[in-house]
């Protein structure tokens, strides 16, 4: 599954490394792996464990002083669980004609499939996100999220806003041992749903393959 998400990344024009997120302990394979894609790709390859599972933004946050060495104009996240054509240079193209903190890869579904993905309702002329909804319980609209963005460096700074605020609410709980931890950060219910209709988040639809995979 990695090796498509690599092999995607590495086409892209002035990729400087990639940079793989997660809880998991490495093991032998996994380094392996790694110096196999690096030597394949020409590329720096990492695996950056997290101390706990922080969510689909939190390891971007707990990260942020690695993802941001080098200074890079933007950068790519993908969900590890999805199976695509990644149509990553078109994505760079979009963002550098109109630059946003955030650009979500989005395609279509029918409306019971829908309701099993995170739901975007954008503006049909600009492609701003106006509403997002992580699996709605009613139909919300069409097109769905891939799991596939690319991001500005300022879009670190919503997730901070996110960190800053969990920490609050966490000194206010009355009971520490069931609160998750200020680390942990969703970055569909968290951000985009936050933030949506606010002129940050944008849509770029794509009509190639697209799948996610949940089970083998």
């Amino acid at each position: 599954m990695i090796q498509h998400h690599i092999e995607a990344c590495a086409q892209v024009p002035g990729m400087q490394e990639i940079l793989l997120i997660g809880f998991y302990q490495p093991d032998e394979a996994l380094t392996q792996f790694l110096e196999a894609a690096q030597q394949e790709f020409n590329l720096p390859v990492r695996y950056l464990q997290e101390f706990a599972p922080l969510g689909t933004g939190g390891g971007l946050y707990h990260f942020r002083d690695q993802i941001l060495a080098g200074a890079p104009e933007a950068f790519f996240v993908l969900n590890a669980d999805v199976c695509s054509d990644f149509p990553l240079s078109a994505m760079l193209e979009a963002h550098r004609r109109q630059r946003h903190p955030f650009l979500l890869l989005g395609t279509t579904a029918n409306r019971t499939q829908s309701l099993n993905y995170g739901c975007i309702v954008e503006n049909p002329q600009t492609h701003e996100v106006l509403h997002y909804v992580e699996k709605p319980s009613t139909f919300i609209s069409d097109i769905i999220n891939c799991g596939i963005y690319l991001f500005s460096p300022e879009a670190l700074k919503p997730l901070r806003d996110v960190f800053q605020r969990n920490q609050q609410d966490g000194q206010l709980e009355e009971s520490p041992g069931s609160w998750p931890g200020a680390g942990t950060i969703r970055l569909e219910q968290d951000v985009f749903s936050a933030l949506a209709g606010q002129g940050q988040i944008y849509v770029h639809l794509t009509d190639g393959i697209w799948s996610q995979i949940k089970s083998a």
